[in-house]
């Protein structure tokens, strides 16, 4: 059930990510195709995963120092 979670995290993410791009962009003179916002939705996508990965692992690395 943690990767179900985790898939659908990312994909609500990925979601809300391109939806905010559409709404919010507009509002600042930006004019963006609905391609361009799925690939910089997806851009966004990698970095959060990447950023979660890297701060879990050092969250870890910290929990274990503490426990020896």
């Amino acid at each position: 059930m943690s990767l179900v979670e985790a898939i659908a995290n990312v994909a609500v993410g990925y979601g809300v990510a391109v939806v905010t791009q559409i709404l919010i962009f507009p509002v600042f003179g930006l004019h963006t195709t609905l391609a361009q916002n799925l690939k910089m939705g997806a851009v966004f996508t990698v970095v959060s995963i990447a950023r979660s990965f890297a701060l879990r692992r050092l969250f870890e690395a910290i929990r274990a120092r503490g426990a020896r």
